[in-house]
């Protein structure tokens, strides 16, 4: 029986209202009985010039009541108040809405300004726990592996061990018994720094013997050894190594990102160990065409995007086409007919709002001179277009065969499903992309690493473009600033870039981006590697 009650008494309490419920209840009533009298009274007050008598706080219970079965008679909400006093319920209404919709606005704005104000005392107490951690750990090893001081030699060269070699320097400095001392010369300051590869330990000469019955003289003390100030260590920019040891280094340079962040990788698990963190700081954005990460939010953009301007693209058709681009000179031309004509399709797509699965038909050659009709007739097509296209169409029948074979195989992996959904952009992802820098945001690029992008370039050249275009966008950024830099910078993190999106300026960014705002790390696999992706230049070290 005793159990029985107990199971009772358990059910019970299981069966009751959260206290927390019942609070925000109160609260929520309380607040909507003070907005309702205060609408009550303004509405009086400014369509009568005064407040309207006996409309009290203690009412409003009791009018909102009333005001639940007759929302349009206030005089009956409020009885005891004149009806003339009293304003319309047109009135009423707006201002009772106009309240909410302030207090929902100040609300959310302080709660975001709260969660901020968290995130960024949570991020300094974590550099502080990390700045505290490397200090631990770097006395830890100093303690397990001490720097020992280099020991003087003595004057013959010869270490003297206990006994009566012990005393022959004690006799010589001071001479023999009833001589009179000369004071002991003053030590030369000892290097305790330990010596690097270039310094060797000074010799010295044995001093002479002393002539019998002369008094010796002691030698003067050798002059401090004279060594260059260590050069503090500075960051690497470009790091090599496999996988597992690129990972660490892009999630602590991920996590140390001041301001907004370009992350591209090939390893999901990147993503995983930093996105909370990051999203603390501002909005994370994930293009991972291969659904390589275990997110359902991921961004959409089409490589057509702002192609309205010629410029734009001849840049992106040159991004585009740069994994899959032949090297030998011989093939030069026809890369230029390629990039020609996917410039060209670009362009035609985008003035005339062509989802960008159109140029793949066009690359495919189904209606490729469609897109001459768009150029010649569109209003907005720069002019020269159309007949630079059709040229590229109609002259030269082996080089425009290769050139189409080319950009089919550039565009190939819009074949699959996935790729060609990741090109078709939502109505806020545009928006989105343009202004996560802004925010304070992070764009992660994540696709799979592919060694022979020439004969299976995958999703890379759409990987490649995206990554372009987020990096002369961070650059034109800096160019419109006062001192010609971002401010707070935009971090450039390159894991795998060699595999994953192969950027043409990458060398330049390695060298000058630091001075622009775009701090750049690029992981590679190693420097083989490095010298494939990027022949014609070295990459900094």
């Amino acid at each position: 029986m005793e159990r029985h009650q107990g199971q009772g008494r358990q059910q019970g309490r299981q069966g009751g209202v959260p206290d927390g419920l019942l609070v925000g209840l109160l609260a929520f009533l309380l607040g909507f009985s003070l907005l309702t009298w205060s609408a009550t009274g303004f509405a009086g007050l400014f369509a009568h010039g005064g407040w309207p008598d006996h409309v009290t706080f203690a009412r409003t219970p009791l009018a909102l009541r009333q005001l639940a079965t007759a929302p349009h008679d206030l005089p009956a909400a409020w009885p005891d108040t004149p009806p003339g006093q009293l304003s319309g319920y047109g009135l009423f209404w707006g201002l009772l809405i106009s309240q909410l919709m302030v207090l929902t606005v100040l609300t959310v704005f302080v709660l975001g300004v709260v969660t901020r104000w968290r995130a960024v005392r949570s991020r300094r107490r974590e550099q502080l726990r990390y700045a505290r951690e490397t200090a631990r750990t770097a006395a830890a090893q100093e303690r397990e592996h001490p720097s020992l001081p280099h020991q003087p030699l003595p004057r013959d060269g010869v270490p003297h061990g206990p006994g009566r070699g012990a005393e022959a320097p004690v006799a010589a400095m001071y001479g023999p018994a009833g001589a009179p001392h000369p004071q002991p010369p003053t030590p030369a300051v000892e290097d305790t720094r330990p010596l690097t590869a270039t310094e060797s330990v000074p010799t010295r000469a044995p001093a002479p013997a002393p002539a019998s019955g002369s008094v010796p003289v002691p030698a003067p003390s050798p002059a401090p050894l004279s060594v260059p100030a260590p050069v503090p260590g500075t960051t690497p920019r470009v790091v090599y190594g496999t996988s597992r040891t690129r990972r660490p280094t892009a999630v602590q340079a991920v996590l140390d990102a001041e301001g907004p962040a370009l992350v591209v990788t090939s390893d999901p698990g990147v993503w995983a160990e930093t996105k909370d963190a990051r999203a603390k700081l501002g909005p994370v954005l994930v293009y991972d065409p291969g659904h390589l990460c275990d997110t359902p939010a991921r961004l959409h953009w089409s490589p057509a995007a702002g192609c309205e301007n010629a410029d734009t693209a001849a840049a992106r058709a040159a991004a585009l086409l740069s994994p899959v681009r032949p090297r030998a000179l011989l093939d030069t031309a026809m890369a230029d007919t390629a990039e020609t004509l996917l410039r060209c399709w670009l362009h035609a797509a985008a003035v005339d709002a062509r989802p960008f699965k159109q140029v793949h038909r066009w690359a495919q050659g189904a209606g490729a001179h469609e897109a001459v009709r768009i150029l010649r007739t569109h209003p907005k097509a720069a002019s020269g277009l159309a007949g630079l296209l059709e040229s590229a169409l109609t002259s030269h029948p082996e080089r425009r065969e290769v050139a189409q074979q080319l950009t089919a195989r550039t565009l190939a992996a819009l074949s699959s499903i996935h790729i060609r959904e990741a090109c078709t952009p939502n109505r806020t992802d545009s928006l989105t992309l343009d202004s996560f820098a802004d925010e304070g945001g992070t764009l992660y690029v994540v696709g799979e690493p592919i060694e022979d992008p020439r004969s299976h370039p995958g999703a890379m050249p759409l990987l490649t473009a995206l990554t372009t275009h987020v990096v002369e966008h961070g650059r034109r950024m800096a160019a419109r600033s006062s001192d010609g830099r971002l401010d707070p910078p935009m971090s450039l993190v390159l894991d795998d870039v060699a595999a994953v999106a192969p950027l043409r300026p990458l060398p330049e960014l390695l060298s000058t981006g630091q001075d622009r705002g775009l701090p750049t790390l690029a992981l590679l696999r190693s420097r083989e590697q490095a010298r494939d992706r990027w022949p014609h230049q070295d990459l900094p070290d």
